[in-house]
């Protein structure tokens, strides 16, 4: 246990991307984590206790995967900036380095420039077992040596040697830090650079003085005072960044390759592996794609299938929970507002968590078992055609979860143009939280009957929203192509892992990070949405409540209704009249030719707080006043008819023109205040606003008009 008043130490996991980092830092923290945010910017920081042999704890950060400490994209200056300022609360006391066995050239260049940090650094060779299975022989003890480290041979799969691994970081904290030689000698010139800036910023460390003097214009940490005179003592001393970046980066491989060389044994001839066995068929230029659309149209398929069951359940259980509360609690308003207002729109989502862990279970673990790379690969040259590169693939596949972390996964796209493309056109991927709305509607008016006993035409109606949102993100990709103009090269650079089985635990670690968030997110809005929405529809101006009422009572006494027919008048009459009804009343115009009525027009503003805000809209406005419980949303709304003519509202024309407007529009505030962080500038989000707006409006008075 830590005693009072002893501090907390941070260790920090640092490697290339797909080196298993995060892998290894689940096995070391388990449920022990959180995701928070690096200060100022909206990457997220994973952190977590891990308990030491002596029982100590210490905090463990995930700091994102980067190649350098000459970054070239976003996620890669988050941790150059991290260490590059010995004041960053996530500046690490230890570094865990996690290296790919399999590939040890290409990790070490960032282990290196670690190493002239000056800070304790462990060296973890990630999938060890992997680089026995084809032949590779690493020696610890020569590059433990070479290096001047502690070295440890792990395996993020298995499990295999994490506590060895927590061993020596404990060992590492306490041993006293070793005088080490600089790994890369720095020139004449960087040395009076190193220098100056040493001086000026009272460092100790002399790399870490070039770093800043390499990044000093975009660094977050120095003040403009610090800026003006770094940029006058590069000026001064004509320190050629970029040049003697690659200089540096030429000589570091000149140094260690020879150590490679010495510490690895690769076998004479690589044998053919089940990797490329399979990689000859999923990456075939046409059978590739092909499997591809099989799979999303199967993913599509058990969203609706396997969540049945528990959508039953969830569903049951508020119903059950109401009907109680409506006998047990005593008639005030409080107790219709827990009812009809708090839990009516909690149960809207929360029937839909098993779809949408479904949805996030498939993903992560297509992920995990290394096919989400070779999808990258193979759409590279196809996505550029429309403004963007392979990576974009990973963001509008992420979008499909939710839009705010797809855009930011964008940062891994080093050429602004195809970068600020993929982030305009990732929110007309369906997300999460569409789910919900897709359900309802296509429950309400698409027949459950099956194609050639196969794939139903609800699960085909679910999928053909996707398409829906593909299409449209591929043509404003297009469009965009055709307007923006720069100059930045493009290039994808991505390694291929082995397909292996999934780490499960980090699958459901996953899951269970990313619902949770949903719901606690979707939850946080839901509750205040919900209880405005029941206090708009409770109350009216002046004394129309009570008119209304009046007149609904004198109705029904003429046509002799029961009670619960007259219940139902009488809500009826006072939803109309209550200001929900009257904001509802005063967008009718601008939205009846899409075949909508006032109370679609009520969720229609609502959810720009978020989609799925949809659904629990419409739980909130269908219960006020009704006196059948047992009464489902869809039934509700199945009855629902226009005021003037007496008609259907949700005709099989209506559920598709909303179903295209929400696939469509941008209904999420999160996202666009995440837009507007990550272009720079609001201009971006109000015209992605208005275009993704404008573009559902229409598209959804076409369908409505098509299917009259």
């Amino acid at each position: 246990m830590k005693e009072a008043g002893e501090k907390l130490l941070n260790v920090a996991l640092v490697g290339n991307p797909n080196s298993g980092k995060s892998t290894i830092f689940n096995k070391l923290t388990g449920l022990r984590q959180k995701t928070g945010n690096f200060p100022g910017v909206t990457v997220d920081a994973k952190e977590g206790r891990l308990r030491l042999p002596s029982g100590r704890e210490l905090r463990l950060t995930d700091l994102p995967g980067t190649y350098s400490l000459h970054p070239t994209s976003s996620d890669e200056k988050i941790v150059a900036a991290v260490l590059a300022n010995p004041r960053d609360p996530h500046f690490p006391d230890a570094v865990i380095y996690v290296a790919d066995a399999t590939h040890l050239e290409k990790h070490l260049l960032l282990l290196t420039q670690l190493l002239d940090l000056n800070v304790p650094v462990l060296l973890a060779l990630n999938m060890s077992d992997t680089a026995a299975e084809i032949g590779i022989k690493v020696s610890p003890g020569i590059l433990a040596e070479r290096l001047g480290i502690p070295v440890v041979p792990v395996s993020g799969r298995t499990g295999e040697n994490i506590q060895k691994l927590i061993g020596e970081v404990e060992k590492l904290l306490l041993a006293p830090l070793a005088a080490r030689k600089p790994f890369y000698v720095p020139t004449e010139l960087e040395k009076q650079v190193a220098e100056a800036v040493c001086l000026n910023l009272n460092l100790d460390n002399p790399y870490q003085a070039l770093l800043i003097a390499h990044h000093q214009s975009w660094l977050p940490f120095l003040s403009p005072q610090e800026r003006a005179t770094l940029e006058a003592i590069v000026k001064n001393k004509e320190f050629q960044s970029l040049r003697i970046q690659v200089d540096e980066t030429l000589e570091r491989y000149d140094r260690f390759t020879p150590l490679v060389q010495a510490a690895v044994q690769n076998p004479p001839q690589f044998p053919s592996t089940p990797t490329d066995r399979i990689d000859a068929f999923l990456t075939h230029r046409w059978v590739g794609p092909l499997f591809f659309f099989v799979v999303m149209l199967l993913v599509f398929q058990a969203i609706y299938d396997w969540s049945a069951v528990p959508m039953d359940l969830i569903e049951n259980m508020f119903s059950g929970l109401t009907s109680w509360l409506k006998i047990h609690l005593p008639q005030h308003w409080l107790s219709d507002l827990l009812t009809d207002g708090i839990l009516a729109g909690f149960s809207g989502i929360l029937v839909f968590v098993p779809q949408i862990a479904i949805l996030f279970f498939l993903i992560t673990l297509l992920e995990e078992v290394g096919y989400m790379a070779r999808v990258v690969f193979m759409f590279d040259k196809t996505m550029r055609r429309f403004g963007m590169n392979g990576r974009s693939v990973v963001s509008l596949i992420s979008g499909g979860a939710c839009a705010v972390p797809a855009i930011m996964s964008s940062r891994t796209i080093g050429n602004w143009k195809e970068r600020l493309i993929t982030t305009m056109v990732t929110p007309f991927i369906s997300c999460s939280a569409r789910i919900p709305v897709y359900a309802v509607l296509i429950g309400l008016a698409v027949p459950a009957n099956r194609v050639f006993g196969i794939l139903s035409w609800q699960s085909l109606t679910f999928g053909s929203m996707y398409a829906l949102g593909v299409l449209a993100a591929f043509a404003s990709g297009f469009v965009l192509k055709k307007v923006l103009r720069t100059h930045d090269l493009s290039y994808l650079a991505i390694e291929l892992p082995v397909y292996r089985m999934p780490h499960w635990k980090n699958l459901w670690l996953t899951v269970w990070e990313k619902v949770l968030a949903f719901v606690i997110g979707a939850g946080k809005i839901i509750l205040i949405i919900s209880i405005v929405l029941w206090a708009m529809a409770r109350f009216g101006p002046g004394d129309d409540m009570q008119q209304a009422e009046a007149e609904a009572l004198r109705i029904a006494a003429t046509q002799q209704l029961n009670d619960t027919a007259t219940a139902d008048l009488v809500a009826a009459y006072q939803l109309e009249s209550s200001y929900a009804g009257c904001l509802g009343k005063l967008i009718e115009p601008a939205i009846r030719p899409l075949g909508y009525d006032w109370k679609i027009g009520i969720a229609l503003i609502a959810s720009f707080a978020a989609r799925d805000v949809f659904v629990g809209t419409m739980s909130t406005i269908y219960s006020i006043g009704s006196s059948d419980d047992d009464v489902m949303l869809r039934e509700k709304m199945q009855s629902a008819t226009f005021d003037d003519t007496g008609t259907s509202v949700y005709t099989l024309a209506t559920a598709l023109s909303l179903l295209v407007f929400y696939a469509l529009a941008m209904q999420c505030m999160s996202t666009v205040a995440v837009v507007a962080r990550e272009t720079g500038h609001w201009k971006w989000a109000l015209f992605q606003f208005a275009f993704m707006s404008l573009l559902a409006y229409f598209g959804a008075w076409v369908v409505y008009h098509l299917f009259q």
